[in-house]
């Protein structure tokens, strides 16, 4: 059978019919509010251990909150360990300044005066109770700054046990004078050597003394200091303070807009306790450093007599509750554990429910 003219093989139709119409294009398919359109993931949401990133056009949700839940729980506990380092580097000398470093230094400074006053009294006739009150109260000062172990190391406590040999060497020999006629050569000669033992240069106790006093000095300079390592710890926590305060609210927003809840109770409580923790250490910092650096300014310097008592009290007065800002610390890491419950809890019910949802 042949073709006629007119005709379209394969049609079976006759010249002038009406010709099919092509097919109606599609619609385009409504992209769901949990694809994102092609294009490059930001740096921050490829963190290790969060699996591949969908390829374009695919569901990210999955993902997203999985990398959001991974970065909260870093930053939590990467900011517990930064706020403890920084916190304990200056609040875990304020104690033992204030309960051993402090004390010693002011008796170091009391026995070096009372010394100083019995030099007075030695020249005088005959015994005196003055003397024998000066002395007790320099081998009392000795005491006290020997009952703490740090002075000095054992080198330090070696040479106080030598200087209150020397003090009572030299009240013997000021009281044998004393009991020699006056103006005969025994008293002259007991009276020379008691000097000399009290003021040799080098060997001499005062001399012992102010080189103890020395080394106190320089335990108080150390342990008031806040240094370059401690600006820079500082400076790092307040980085991840901030750092973790802006990653909360992201995902607060994240979670906003993908599952239209308009607050998410344990990420809000989560900022808040971050925010209030790190204000607090901030602020209980300020006050101990403030008081180590009154206290080091005022023991910088011998004091007069009738001044360390004084200093004593103003002492006790800048390192006040000092203690109690130091056993703080332990709230640090509660902290931190407490931070990273939150994130979890807060977006661990969006992980699972989307984990299961029919793709």
């Amino acid at each position: 059978m042949t073709t006629g003219r007119g005709t379209t093989p394969g049609t079976g139709s006759a010249t002038g019919a009406r010709p099919t119409a092509p097919p109606a294009p599609r619609p385009a398919r409504a992209r769901p509010a949990d694809r994102r359109a092609p294009g490059r993931a930001a740096p921050w949401v490829r963190l290790p251990g969060a699996g591949p990133r969908p390829a374009d056009g695919g569901s990210t949700t999955a993902h997203d909150l999985t990398v959001r839940h991974r970065l909260l729980l870093a930053l939590s506990a990467l900011l517990a360990l930064s706020l403890f380092v920084s916190y304990q580097g200056v609040h875990g000398d304020a104690n033992p300044l204030r309960t051993s470093t402090a004390p010693a230094v002011l008796s170091l400074d009391t026995a070096l005066y009372a010394l100083g006053q019995a030099e007075r009294d030695a020249g005088a006739p005959a015994p005196t109770s003055d003397f024998q009150k000066q002395i007790s109260v320099a081998a009392q000062s000795l005491s006290a700054a020997a009952a703490d172990d740090d002075v000095g190391g054992p080198a330090g406590r070696q040479a106080l046990q030598t200087i209150a040999g020397l003090i009572t060497v030299y009240a013997v020999k000021v009281q044998k004078s004393q009991l020699q006629p006056d103006g005969s050569l025994m008293r002259e000669a007991y009276r020379s050597y008691a000097t000399s033992i009290l003021t040799e240069k080098g060997t001499g106790i005062q001399d012992r003394l102010k080189a103890l006093q020395r080394q106190q000095r320089a335990a108080v300079h150390r342990q008031t200091s806040f240094g370059p390592l401690l600006w820079l710890a500082w400076s790092v926590t307040l980085l991840l303070a901030l750092a973790l305060c802006a990653a909360l609210l992201e995902t607060q927003l994240f979670l906003r807009r993908r599952f239209r809840r308009r607050y998410n109770r344990q990420l809000l409580a989560a900022l808040v306790l971050s925010a209030a923790g790190v204000a607090t250490a901030v602020l209980f910092t300020v006050w101990t450093q403030r008081g180590m650096a009154d206290t080091r300014q005022l023991l910088d310097s011998p004091l007069p007599g009738r001044l360390i008592p004084v200093a004593g009290r103003d002492t006790a007065l800048y390192l006040a509750h000092t203690g109690f800002r130091a056993s703080a610390a332990v709230w640090i890491p509660i902290g931190g554990v407490l931070l990273m419950a939150l994130a979890e809890t807060g977006l661990r019910r969006h992980i699972d429910d989307y984990r299961f949802r029919p793709r």
